[in-house]
């Protein structure tokens, strides 16, 4: 296994049809693109063009939505297959999908559907991600979902089930901060103990969105600016692990392209206010990042 390096971290939002053309037009004003995998899963056509004319110009990380890592049923070997096929075209930082479910009886139910938080999902879901794992040649991140129910067989917190199968199964995480933020409103446990829990070494990148209320339930509907609440936690965060890669998500009633680089412009000044306010004071020892040591915190490695 040959260690590969992770570039180092900075800001990103995500590829949509509505800014094709602010991409290839305008100076690169955000680092780096991330893509839903299942919108350039075809053979050719329109968005497999724009994709390789943004990817001449951006580095691009590849995020899915139907893996089902968490389904009982057999991993699809086809969508894996071209999942594969993608990767090698885009030859992207690395992939993401996320600690769920998402079908069942062979039907996608398109929704990120929670799991039982114990020992048997555990071993369940870190088997398949090592099965994937060895099928792409690669190490991928998993995401934490927002959740608007538990489960009576709930072993262990969120938090736990997730650092637990990241390390059983030597993957990255991608860590949704207002993901976190909407499960602990509706399930009343503490945000800040969650991101806490989360060891530096395994993040591979951070999310940032914004959600709506539907009652006494917050919704994760990527359709609202990043609240103050959820900036505050990316910032208690950063503090903690370091420099890593985060991204703007934005996917519906999507703003123009000012307004979401308007958005990953204010998790950057956040991140460069820690930074210059660490260096007056000289402190030293923060937790290595991805992008502080990539080869020893993060290892994205290509299996032959």
């Amino acid at each position: 296994m040959n260690a590969t390096t992770v570039p180092s971290p900075g800001f990103g939002i995500g590829l949509r049809p509505a800014h094709y053309q602010d991409f290839l037009s305008a100076p690169q004003r955000v680092d780096w693109l991330e893509i839903i995998s299942e919108n350039y899963l075809v053979p050719g056509g329109k968005p497999l063009r724009m994709l390789d004319a943004v990817r001449e110009r951006y580095p691009v990380v590849m995020h899915g939505v139907s893996m089902s890592i968490g389904s009982a049923r057999g991993l699809d070997a086809s969508y894996l297959r071209d999942l594969a096929r993608l990767a090698a075209r885009v030859q992207p930082l690395w992939l993401s999908d996320h600690l769920c479910w998402t079908g069942v009886a062979g039907r996608n139910l398109h929704d990120l559907l929670p799991l039982p938080y114990n020992e048997e999902s555990i071993a369940h879901v870190t088997e398949r991600i090592q099965r994937v794992q060895d099928r792409l040649g690669r190490r991928i991140a998993i995401e934490n979902v927002s959740s608007y129910i538990s489960f009576a067989n709930d072993d262990v917190p969120e938090w736990e089930f997730l650092v637990a199968v990241a390390n059983a199964a030597d993957c990255g995480i991608l860590l949704d901060v207002n993901n976190v933020f909407v499960s602990a409103h509706n399930h009343g446990f503490d945000p800040e103990i969650y991101l806490d829990a989360i060891p530096a070494e395994r993040v591979f990148q951070i999310h940032l969105a914004g959600h709506s209320e539907s009652g006494a339930l917050l919704i994760d509907t990527h359709d609202h600016p990043v609240r103050d609440e959820v900036f505050s936690l990316f910032e208690r965060t950063y503090r903690r692990i370091g420099p890593v890669s985060t991204l703007i998500e934005w996917d519906d009633r999507i703003p123009d392209f000012d307004r979401l680089e308007a958005e990953a412009a204010r998790a950057r000044a956040i991140t460069t206010q820690i930074r210059d306010t660490e260096r007056q004071d000289g402190r030293t020892g923060r937790p290595v990042g991805i992008g502080e040591n990539a080869a020893a915190a993060a290892r994205v490695d290509q299996r032959a």
